[in-house]
């Protein structure tokens, strides 16, 4: 059973309103007192986000008494910070879909908010908070690349206004995301981020960032890194103590020192987990640590007493009714008994399983139809939601010229307004020319990408058929594995005109793992990604993948002994520079190969490629160029280059506040 990693959750959502040091008492005191509409405002959020830790329905309650009071009151700033009073409220109460659409109407007041140089500081708070509080319930759903890209957008907002204490926390959800898709490299350099903030400022959350990073070291197999961050992170707890923390730690710990057979200390530490969690009837964390010890006890033959904890992680599970848990618990139990030789309670529990394995996929495939359906939702409310506030700045705008130009022009007036409104409807022509010239740029684009998909997927198709018949079933089935992982890396991008430019490595890595199984390990390669590229940097899918194949089918395979691959990404003058190197036997061999073969096979990658290119050179105004040379030393070849030079693209264009 793998580690979890611990998230930063209520922290992320306390709003920077008037009062927080006062208590609830005095708090709604003064409630009674204040007679003016934008001080109870502040106060109803005051008292609303002070229930956070206590009283999420109090917290709703309060929340929307500011909600209704600031509507009445045009109050547009204390509208927002209910909303996302009321969106924590909802999460906490695990209502995700009715949070992500207060979190969302938040995000959209704060967004309209953005030009007014008097709460720039407040909005621009109150939408990091926004984008944060999205990315938690995404992440909580396990949608993590929506989760990555809010997260993203609310760190860069507080590093802007060096909120070190925010940066630190949304520096280890990060981290979080990482390690949910494996991506460990990533997440230890987020959890490094928040570890080296929270050291200056001596933060007494440290110690769960510091348990991320250990369990990360012990996912990599590097038990003794991971067992200096353990011993630091327990140091931090010691002084700064945070029971559920705490517990959690103990799980890993134990996880640790079974890794390294060291059993008495894993029992005295899963011992020590359970009398943490039983101060405060953490029923989850018992959950988890009962059902470690009943499969330590199994795995070493000692039934009766994995018999014994395992039954009570069963009870413990059916208490919190967490099918995930029941199901784990169900089928130890039945392992249990047929090891015991019951064979009648064997398989009562295994059936018990089988019933709680079918609920919790019915329950999965529930969950996945209700998070599409919520997405859509969402996606079409934020569209709407944006548009309302496009018009209602505009709306704004023209009722403000309008006045002026009659207070100051008087008898002009007319004249004004007609040349006025020539000119926003000659810009509004011109503005929807554009944006059909950008969309059927970006159509055209996608069209040459989804010829690109059936080119690829029939050279791979080709390379499964040849390992079938060269390695023999049990490795085909391990290429076969690989191959619908890359497959699914290629559909679930397949509408996209960009991606995160590190989805395209991890197709890049995949597929160059499945051509080195395929030639018996005749090549080996790297990628190395520049550290100046942000995260959100994006390209084109499959744009590098028809140069990679030629480099391992037409370069290196064919010079009969071990090749080398080498592809790299690197920034320019606005520009990102893909470079694929192989020390193969060069272009002008490779094209007498292709002369003398038999095969009849006509290529378009490349025709289709330089056509993306021109479509991209074309919607972006930025020349897109790619440049293929043999290399050569003292006229002996030693391979071959290609170079792309691509313009600089984001996932989406960066939120901007004015100073």
């Amino acid at each position: 059973m793998k580690v979890k990693a611990l998230l930063f959750f209520i922290v992320l959502f306390s709003i920077t309103v008037h009062g927080q040091t006062h208590t609830l008492d005095s708090l709604q005191q003064r409630l009674l007192d204040v007679d003016n509409d934008l001080e109870r405002v502040k106060l109803l959020n005051t008292i609303s986000n002070a229930y956070k830790y206590s009283d999420p329905n109090k917290m709703a309650e309060y929340g929307n008494r500011a909600l209704e009071l600031s509507k009445r009151s045009s109050n547009s700033i204390g509208e927002a910070n209910a909303y996302l009073n009321i969106g924590t409220s909802n999460i906490i109460l695990g209502n995700y879909k009715q949070s992500l659409d207060d979190f969302s109407i938040a995000k959209t007041i704060f967004e309209g908010q953005q030009g007014s140089d008097a709460q720039n500081n407040d909005v621009a708070e109150g939408l990091a908070q926004a984008y944060g509080s999205m990315g938690i319930v995404f992440s909580e759903q396990s949608n993590y690349p929506r989760a990555l890209e809010f997260y993203l957008k609310s760190v860069k907002l507080y590093e802007r206004l060096k909120n070190d204490v925010k940066c630190s926390r949304l520096y280890n959800n990060i981290g979080v995301v990482y390690k949910s898709q494996s991506l460990y490299a990533k997440a230890l350099e987020y959890f490094e981020k928040s570890k080296n903030l929270q050291e200056r400022l001596n933060d007494p959350n440290i110690g769960i960032t510091l348990t991320n990073i250990a369990n990360i070291y012990q996912d990599q197999a590097n038990p003794n890194k991971a067992f200096e961050y353990y011993t630091l992170a327990k140091q931090s707890l010691d002084n700064n103590p945070n029971p559920r923390a705490l517990g959690e730690w103990y799980n890993n710990i134990g996880l640790y020192y079974e890794s390294q057979n060291e059993d008495s200390k894993t029992i005295e530490s899963w011992e020590n987990a359970i009398t943490t969690f039983k101060q405060f009837d953490d029923k989850f964390g018992l959950s988890d640590t009962y059902l470690f010890l009943g499969k330590f006890y199994y795995e070493r033959n000692d039934l009766d007493k994995a018999l014994h904890m395992t039954q009570i992680a069963l009870g413990l599970s059916e208490d919190i009714g967490v099918l995930e848990a029941k199901s784990t618990t169900e089928k130890l139990l039945s392992d249990i008994y047929e090891k015991k030789g019951n064979t009648t309670l064997a398989l009562e529990h295994f059936q018990k399983y089988s019933v709680a394995r079918d609920s919790l996929i019915n329950e999965a495939n529930i969950r996945k139809s209700v998070e599409a359906s919520m997405k859509y939702e969402f996606e079409k409310k934020e569209l709407l939601q944006k548009e309302e506030n496009e018009k209602r700045e505009i709306r704004l705008k023209e009722e403000a010229k309008s006045s002026k130009m009659k207070l100051i022009f008087g008898a002009l007036t007319a004249l004004l307004l007609f040349g006025i409104g020539f000119l926003i409807y000659n810009r509004s022509q011109l503005k929807k020319r554009l944006t059909l010239q950008k969309e059927l740029a970006e159509y055209e684009q996608k069209a040459l990408h989804l010829q690109m998909n059936p080119h690829f997927v029939f050279n791979c198709l080709g390379s499964i058929s040849s390992f079938i018949v060269q390695n023999g079933t049990d490795s085909a089935i391990k290429y076969l594995s690989k191959f619908s992982k890359l497959m699914r890396l290629t559909l679930e991008y397949s509408k996209e005109s960009l991606i995160p430019i590190d989805r395209e490595i991890e197709s890049l890595q995949n597929y160059l793992e499945l051509e080195q199984l395929r030639f018996n390990h005749m090549f080996d390669f790297s990628i190395h990604k520049s550290e100046h590229i942000d995260d959100d940097v994006s390209m084109p899918p499959l744009l590098i993948q028809p140069f990679v194949e030629n480099a391992i089918i037409h370069g290196v395979i064919p010079k009969k002994e071990m090749g080398n691959i080498a592809v790299k990404f690197s920034l320019g003058d606005d520009i990102l520079i893909c470079t694929i190197v192989d020390d193969g036997i060069g272009i002008h061999t490779s094209k007498k190969n292709k002369e003398n073969s038999v095969v009849a096979h006509k290529s378009m990658a490349l025709d289709i490629i330089k056509k993306r290119l021109e479509m991209m050179t074309s919607s972006t105004a930025q020349v897109a160029t790619i440049h293929i040379d043999e290399i050569r030393n003292d006229d002996i070849v030693k391979g071959t280059k290609v170079e792309l030079r691509l313009p600089l693209q984001y996932i989406e264009t960066r939120t901007t506040i004015s100073m």
